[in-house]
């Protein structure tokens, strides 16, 4: 696996972030409310950053000296247990914010899925803006109430759901993951391949690929290719997954 080399943030040639307030992604995320000076503050700090597929933003058990603001593309949340098995806990996309730990270093590795640009905060100078900035200290904690959120509802998906269900679920889960890259209604694109969405549910990729097939035969789906579908019957699908999703 390729490794980004992270340069420290006083190194010469370290990149010019682009303007915040013209980028595409911020309307996603956390700077979202941020204006003016605050605006200006953060844009300084900021380094525009891309990673290939595979390439990681944070590995598991290294230090946390660094966080990402991802302006597009996708990338996969996973840990990795000591006989080397993968859990993967979650998927990103534009808008989504990666890194800030609560300990000092990362629990668990973030990998792009495919190309992927992110801004790159140093922790520290990170951590001072947020102290310095109400609205986006506030922001930060809205946004850890939503994963927390998250994290109950996979609990449940783990434990309590069947196949079907749990890839209904997930299928539901991504409508409005991804604002950077809008589509027609009923229309979903899956950047993860089939063994990720397996890794992900807890499941096999034999049983991903089942799951997928009858919902097809069901006329509930349609694949469009390896990476696209559409849903075609939305109420089905809604009540398989279940209310409690």
């Amino acid at each position: 696996m390729l490794q980004v080399r992270l340069k420290p943030p006083a190194c010469p040639s370290r990149p010019v972030a682009a303007d915040c307030g013209a980028c595409g992604a911020r309307a996603f995320s956390v700077c979202a409310t941020l204006e003016g000076e605050d605006l200006a503050r953060l844009s300084a700090l900021a380094e525009p950053v891309r990673f290939a597929p595979g390439q990681a933003l944070t590995r598991q058990g290294e230090r946390a000296d660094y966080l990402f603001n991802i302006t597009s593309g996708s990338a996969r949340v996973q840990t990795l247990m000591a006989d080397g098995r993968r859990q993967i806990t979650g998927f990103l996309f534009a808008g989504d914010f990666v890194g800030l730990e609560a300990t000092a270093r990362h629990a668990g590795s973030v990998e792009a899925i495919e190309p992927l640009t992110a801004c790159r905060f140093s922790m520290a100078d990170y951590r001072t803006l947020v102290r310095q900035t109400p609205a986006l200290e506030a922001v930060l904690l809205e946004r850890a109430g939503h994963e927390l959120t998250e994290a109950r509802a996979q609990i449940l998906l783990l434990g309590r759901k069947t196949a079907e269900e749990k890839l209904a679920s997930f299928l539901l889960s991504l409508a409005d993951r991804d604002p950077m890259r809008p589509h027609a209604e009923g229309q979903l694109r899956l950047p993860m391949s089939r063994t990720e969405i397996a890794d992900y549910l807890g499941l096999t990729i034999e049983t991903v690929s089942r799951v997928l097939g009858r919902l097809k035969t069901a006329g509930i789906l349609r694949l469009d290719s390896v990476s696209e579908l559409s849903i075609l019957r939305p109420d089905r699908l809604e009540a398989l997954a279940g209310d409690d999703r």
